[in-house]
């Protein structure tokens, strides 16, 4: 599978058929790794946060999961295959997960969300393998008790996958700083893919998600969470775009040269 190096990231060219194939390869040789799903506001936070940077130094895939993603991929002549976003994976990739019978767990969001998340899937797929669930304390990334009884609860329920849902950057560096304690062979941050799921939270429309205006939506729906994400911070985006353009510029005016 080729790369494509976009604002300093290494992004997998996946579609989601490929990403499965990792993720089935991954499981059969039992090893240990994690997927990162890249967005605009993954792209801000790495310019000046370091771990972060590690993090994504040691990834497994890193996927697009963004319109202006793919957009830019288009603009700057790389073009990436498809938006793969965490929380389509369960409407992509459910089936798959179903019949293969993976152990899954979901680690995230408030209380009651990933069980009601879980019956919910239960409904659509009924012969998902979903081994456990948990809502971690509010600021469990801090609390070495609490990160031992998680690391014990998936150890002892051996997932295939363990999908995190506790918003970036806290769940890719949550996963980077366990996965090797825990030993699932896959982990990925999940964002509020399972307040989606459990119906606590509303998906902005197709047309939306399809047009990149689903951070509009999601604004609309928690602006006094949402508003300095969107309004302040993924801004800047725009200004990183136009750099990549010029630097694009530069190497095509060089090979000319």
């Amino acid at each position: 599978m080729n790369q494509v190096n976009m604002f300093d990231v290494n992004f997998d060219n996946y579609d989601f058929m490929d990403l499965l194939d990792y993720i089935d390869k991954t499981i059969q040789e039992r090893s240990q790794s994690y997927i990162l799903t890249c967005n605009v506001d993954h792209v801000i936070k790495l310019r000046k946060d370091k771990e972060f940077q590690t993090v994504y130094s040691q990834a497994g895939a890193v996927v697009a999961d963004g319109m202006p993603l793919i957009w830019a991929s288009k603009m700057l002549g790389k073009p990436l295959k498809q938006k793969v976003s965490g929380a389509d994976l369960f409407s992509r990739l459910g089936n798959a997960f179903e019949q293969r019978k993976y152990r899954l767990f979901f680690l995230g969001s408030a209380q009651g969300v990933p069980e009601q998340a879980t019956k919910n899937l239960k409904a659509a797929y009924p012969g998902m393998n979903i081994v456990g669930c948990y809502s971690p304390s509010y600021g469990f990334e801090h609390n070495d008790e609490e990160n031992q009884r998680i690391i014990e609860m998936l150890t002892e329920c051996q997932p295939d996958i363990v999908f995190v849902g506790v918003g970036a950057p806290k769940q890719e560096k949550w996963i980077y700083r366990h996965y090797n304690s825990y030993r699932a062979p896959i982990s990925i941050g999940v964002g509020a893919t399972f307040d989606f799921l459990s119906g606590s939270v509303k998906r902005a429309p197709d047309f939306m998600q399809k047009t990149g205006l689903e951070w509009f939506w999601r604004l609309s729906q928690e602006p006094g969470r949402l508003w300095k994400r969107y309004l302040v911070d993924d801004a800047q985006f725009l200004v990183l775009l136009l750099k990549e353009l010029r630097k694009r510029d530069k190497v095509k005016g060089g090979r000319l040269e």
